[in-house]
């Protein structure tokens, strides 16, 4: 198959592309990140344990994930485009009800809508990019577009930790919805789908029963699984660290006050920010996806190894989670690797399918670490609820050994990188 150039008219136009996507997944990102920081006050004002912070914090990924297979299936009938617009609306809507909660149902309710209303924020955009992009160069727009997102990220820390202590947390978020509609507008105005993608999608425009068994026949694909199981280890056990468990592992463990919690996240989304980029194509410079992703999860797993085994002092806290996002920026490369595996029919579904894995792993790491911190006894120190060192512990090993036991597996995967094709 020749390689696809981008069917824009220069790289300005491919810049304005990424961007804007890149623009519209950073809403997405923040609200991934968001509770790690606010948690131990959301659980201090609405009287959370352990176990209610992990619904509130995986529901969004709960919801997310649920609707992937539909939302596969609609980027393929209807264009990557129209099944953005469609959920950003959506997500628009639960971001106001969230920031006008009244209690811990009315947060739960508004996390499930926002989870639906981000869920094509990653999956819409690679799809359009698998469509314009030469695919020699995939993993390495994905970096980008993944790292420029984490813009959101960066903004669910210190900017977050500011917001909350300044003009509380409801209104940080209702200044979060005005830059949610900015960026919805910005995708109805500058993101256009070519004549020539239309004209491809009505060229094999499949029927429904057609679509869905076309879920079927991307499950069937060799390694699929292999793959599924290696993304439920590698992103969702760092989104359970910075999404879920690093804010109340600093306020409880170190005495961590928010702003001081958001400045240690903040530098630790920077350095994986920081990884994106190089991890970002060093799948072309080995040949090989499997290659730099066995070396990244190596590293990741000894890091969780680390948080497992040794009690860290306060001076070595930030670099060890800056050291944890750097290595975790491998995750691009395994979607590159999902994504390889598909032909263009199925691409919308297989990606849709691939990020179950890793948003469905991250509903499922964040309940099970939340049910695996309320077996410990919590203290009530002013109101709320401290775990103590051990129970932060455990969820390291857990979420490490469960990494070892995914690669175990995944080293012998089946790896068709483009340039083997050459």
């Amino acid at each position: 198959m020749q390689p696809k150039e981008p069917d824009l008219s220069g790289r300005r136009e491919a810049f304005v592309l990424v961007g804007v996507l890149a623009t519209a997944y950073m809403i997405s990102q923040f609200f991934r990140n968001s509770i790690g920081v606010i948690g131990p006050d959301l659980a201090r004002e609405f009287d959370l344990d352990a176990t209610a912070l992990s619904l509130l914090a995986s529901i969004f990924f709960l919801s997310f994930a649920a609707v992937q297979i539909p939302l596969g299936v609609a980027i393929d009938r209807f264009g990557p485009r129209a099944a953005m617009l469609a959920t950003a609306l959506v997500m628009l809507g639960g971001t106001f009800y969230f920031a006008m909660a009244r209690g811990f149902g009315d947060l739960v309710a508004a996390r499930f809508i926002i989870g639906l209303g981000c869920s094509s924020f990653l999956m819409a955009p690679l799809a359009i990019y698998s469509m314009r992009f030469d695919p020699r160069k995939f993993s390495g727009i994905i970096a980008i577009h993944v790292g420029g997102g984490n813009v959101g990220s960066l903004a669910a820390t210190a900017p977050l930790a500011f917001g909350a202590a300044t003009i509380g947390w409801r209104n940080s978020f209702l200044i979060v919805f005005a830059v949610a509609l900015v960026a919805t507008l910005l995708v109805y105005v500058l993101v256009k789908e070519s004549a020539a993608a239309r004209r491809d999608r009505d060229a094999r425009r499949e029927s429904a029963s057609q679509l869905f068994s076309g879920v079927l026949s991307a499950v069937r694909i060799r390694s699929f699984w292999t793959i599924f199981l290696m993304q439920m280890a590698t992103y969702p056990a760092f989104a359970a660290i910075l999404g879920l468990w690093s804010g109340p592992w600093l306020a409880h463990v170190y005495d961590m006050p928010v702003e001081a919690r958001g400045n240690t996240l903040l530098a630790m989304v920077g350095a994986q920010m920081a990884g994106l980029m190089v991890w970002g194509s060093t799948d072309r410079f080995f040949g090989s996806y499997k290659i730099p992703v066995i070396i990244g999860s190596c590293l990741g797993a000894g890091l969780l190894g680390v948080g497992a085994l040794v009690a860290l002092p306060l001076w070595a806290v930030t670099p060890y989670l800056m050291a944890f996002g750097f290595v975790f920026g491998f995750s691009p490369l395994l979607t590159a690797h999902g994504k390889s595996l598909f032909p263009e029919r199925l691409m919308g579904r297989g990606l849709s399918l691939m990020n179950i894995a890793g948003i469905g792993g991250v509903f499922l790491q964040q309940m099970l670490t939340g049910a695996l911190i309320a077996y410990f006894p919590a203290e009530l120190v002013d109101g709320a609820r401290v775990y103590p060192p051990e129970a932060y512990r455990a969820v390291f090993g857990f979420l490490g050994l469960e990494l070892c036991l995914a690669l175990l597996l995944y080293v012998r995967v089946r790896d068709p990188h483009p340039s083997k094709a050459l």
